[in-house]
């Protein structure tokens, strides 16, 4: 017997995953939340009110909608399309709710399962909540030997001055701000007692970056990006991006190397209309419990790309699945790797580790709690 699991709305996998990484980082630490932007928010946005002009509200609508189409389509240029705003031309029939905030602020939460629909009905790419979170390691050479490394948190009784914190806070600010705007998750280390031993200064000046992925490793990021960014005297600021096995190099002002983090995710994620919807045998090993199902399966209806998934066989602790995804093999791999409970099978990958015999699968996985 086959059991079909139709894939269910984004906003529940907005939900749900957005909850998992706030209980991953609250075993972390007892401190306020460290994650520029927090996916359930994937769909609000937050514009100011001009309490003087009676067409404020309307105006408001018009820039939240395109600030919603640059998360959503993963370009920075949607916000300018005439093409966009000709389709969208009367953003409150997408409004959900609002809320009134602080100095004449709005927040603003659109349908975004509606405006995907339109978006792909009307040839335009789209991108869902497959949006890894990114730990930036960001050294600073303020000139006459002062550095330091941003942290998530300004902590006074280790930095020297009032006007450290300040300047800290105004650059950590600088890249939050363009995170949330494209929708990225970003967060910066806690620079506790266990990063410090890890990792200097110089560590991240130097290059030294194999030094910052095993520091990583205890925020559970597939997405590492390190800045060495110098505020006076002579010299590029420099960027390196890690993600799997992808290694990029950059350079710019921060705002600037956070936009091309956001295009590098956007064109590995999001997904055009006229992607086909293929079928994909995945396999998952080490499912040995009732929770362990249901872990994989809710692993599987948040992913956006899938359309559905079927149990087609199960052969002791490991299952196979029927999946129906846009976007291939590959970019369904990539997005099970973000999932947090799933990794790539490596008697899979490497057959000279193999004890037993596996499916003929697209795919194979491992549970991991």
């Amino acid at each position: 017997m086959q059991f079909t699991f139709p894939a269910k709305p984004w906003q529940r996998a907005v939900r749900s995953r957005a909850i998992k990484l706030a209980l991953c980082f609250a075993a972390l630490l007892a401190a306020p939340s460290i994650s520029a932007f927090d996916l359930d928010d994937l769909y609000t946005v937050e514009v100011q009110l001009d309490p003087t002009d009676s067409s404020s509200r309307d105006n408001a609508y018009e820039t939240a909608m395109s600030r919603i189409l640059v998360r959503m389509t993963g370009s920075a240029y949607a916000a300018e399309s005439e093409e966009l705003a000709d389709i969208f031309s009367n953003p409150s029939r997408y409004v959900l709710r609002y809320r009134p905030g602080p100095d004449n602020t709005l927040a603003i939460t659109f349908d975004g399962p509606a405006i995907e629909n339109l978006l792909r009905r009307s040839g335009h790419a789209t991108w869902g909540p497959d949006r890894p979170v990114t730990l930036v390691w960001l050294a600073v050479d303020w000139g006459q030997g002062d550095r330091e490394i941003i942290a998530a948190q300004d902590d006074s009784q280790r930095r020297a001055s009032a006007r450290s914190i300040d300047r800290n806070r105004l650059l950590r600010e600088r890249v939050l701000e363009v995170a949330a705007q494209r929708g990225v998750p970003v967060l910066f280390p806690l620079l506790d007692a266990e990063d410090l031993t890890n990792i200097s200064f110089s560590d991240i000046w130097a290059g030294f970056d194999d030094r910052l992925l095993d520091a990583s490793s205890r925020y559970d990021v597939a997405s590492v990006l390190v800045g060495r960014v110098r505020t006076v005297g002579l010299g590029r600021n420099r960027w390196s991006y890690y993600f799997g096995d992808e290694v990029l190099s950059w350079s710019g002002e921060p705002e600037e190397v956070v936009n091309l983090l956001a295009d590098s995710m956007a064109q590995q994620f999001a997904f055009s209309p006229d992607a086909r919807l293929e079928t994909i045998s995945l396999r998952v090993a080490g499912i040995e419990s009732v929770s362990a199902y249901g872990a994989v399966q809710r692993a599987l209806e948040e992913l956006s790309l899938v359309e559905e998934f079927v149990v087609h066989s199960v052969a002791g602790s490991a299952v196979d699945y029927r999946v129906k995804a846009y976007g291939g093999v590959e970019r369904l791999g990539k997005a099970l790797e973000l999932t947090g409970v799933l990794e790539r099978d490596r008697m899979a990958i490497d057959p000279l580790q193999r004890t037993i015999p596996l499916a003929n699968s697209d795919l194979e996985f491992v549970y991991r709690p």
